[in-house]
């Protein structure tokens, strides 16, 4: 069976739903171009502004984030791109010339309608295939080089703004996990006559504090500010967005946000994405993960009997339903699977200090009481040699979970 990985996102088909987001990897046309040769559909080119250079870059730019070791994320203070707004109009020239099949997105900020309008123009006049707009911002607002707006009559004022300059070539408007009510925003990008939203912008946040000198990273020779968190701490935010807004409204989505895997890229397309946006992973991973995303989603869609991405897209969106409409009265209990269990007691810790006191360890080996187990799964989420599965009492394991 063959399947097909293109897809049509505000009009526009792309070989692959596979985008580069925004970012120092797409700031610069060289890396640009192996994105593309590399087998990347599209990118949206790093947000650029009327008058980018009156910000004044500070470094470091990027700091880790870590639990327990592990890598959740980055967190990033800057801000638009280094590039004039002539130097990427010619980047834009050079990608459509020499890419004419690949899907070429400035990303633009502005603060005036007379901005939003003229950089609209162009970079369509460039051969721009779709226009993203960069509303929310987490960090450097004080720079005043994006329009403070207020949700969502602001974002629905600046999207019809830049529709009305754009024509018939679609507009994207980015939003943000942080807006009191996404959805109502995108209801408002709906009214406005746009065609796509794009699905979230990084969070603003604080990395940590360093004990020893007391100062937050990152350290700016002694000071610090905030920035904003991506990667895949953000995951979790950005699949809900995704899935609220795909519920909602009937604009075409652009996910962002902890995709690293081709597992996240299906789940983020079943909840509604129709193209994704990657950043921090192809700065852990580079460029080249293209080559496990598009033999990884394939594998899975042939597996599942899927010969298109369409569908996939929504297929997982009817299952997400209200609290109140959650089926009632079915009894589950934990059940653990003794060959799997490395003795750890993490899921009796768990069962004690948040659960009904029904794991204890026998010589050294978990075992559930169940009759005072309810089912709650706590000692499940903390078991991590996933040796924990919750069945009816009747000894079936449950198919809700």
């Amino acid at each position: 069976m063959t399947v097909d990985l293109s897809v049509v996102y505000c009009g526009i088909k792309h070989e692959s739903p596979f985008i580069l987001a925004p970012s120092p990897a797409t700031d610069h046309l060289h890396l640009l171009i192996q994105g593309f040769e590399a087998g990347w559909a599209g990118a949206v080119l790093k947000t650029v502004a009327v008058d980018s250079r009156i910000v004044s870059r500070v470094f470091p730019m990027v700091t880790r984030i870590e639990q327990e070791n592990a890598f959740i994320g980055l967190q990033n203070i800057d801000l638009v791109s280094e590039h004039s707004v002539e130097i990427v109009e010619q980047n834009v020239r050079t990608l459509k010339r020499k890419f004419p099949n690949k899907v070429v997105v400035p990303s633009i900020m502005a603060f005036t309608k007379e901005d939003w309008q003229s950089l609209t123009k162009r970079f369509i006049d460039a051969g721009a295939d779709i226009i993203e707009c960069s509303i929310w911002h987490p960090h450097g607002t004080e720079w005043t080089l994006c329009t403070k707006v207020q949700e969502p009559v602001g974002t629905e004022q600046i999207a019809s703004w830049v529709k009305e300059a754009a024509g018939n070539v679609p507009v994207v408007i980015k939003l943000s996990a942080l807006d009191s009510d996404i959805m109502a925003t995108a209801e408002a990008v709906e009214r406005s006559g746009a065609n796509g939203v794009s699905a979230i912008n990084t969070i603003k946040s604080i990395t940590g504090v360093d004990l020893d000198t007391l100062i937050p990273y990152p350290n700016i020779a002694g000071l610090s500010t905030y920035g904003g968190l991506s990667g895949p701490a953000l995951k979790p935010i950005s699949l809900r967005c995704t899935a609220e807004i795909a519920q909602k409204v009937k604009l075409d989505i652009a996910s962002s946000g902890g995709i690293a895997t081709w597992k996240d890229c299906a789940e983020f397309l079943l909840l509604g994405a129709s193209t994704l946006q990657l950043c921090t992973s192809v700065l852990r991973f580079g460029l080249g993960i293209i080559d496990e995303l598009k033999p990884g989603l394939e594998g899975w869609m042939k597996e599942k009997g899927f010969q298109s991405l369409t569908e996939v897209i929504g297929k997982s969106l009817p299952y997400l339903v209200e609290h109140s409409r959650l089926p009632r009265g079915i009894q589950v209990v934990s059940h653990i699977q003794i060959e799997d269990c490395n003795g750890c007691g993490a899921c009796c810790i768990a069962c004690g200090s948040g659960g009904h006191g029904a794991i204890s360890l026998v010589d050294g080996l978990p075992r559930v009481d169940v009759n005072k187990c309810i089912g709650c799964g706590i000692c499940r989420s903390m078991c991590l040699s996933k040796a924990i599965t919750l069945i009816r009492p009747n000894g079936k394991q449950s198919t809700l979970l």
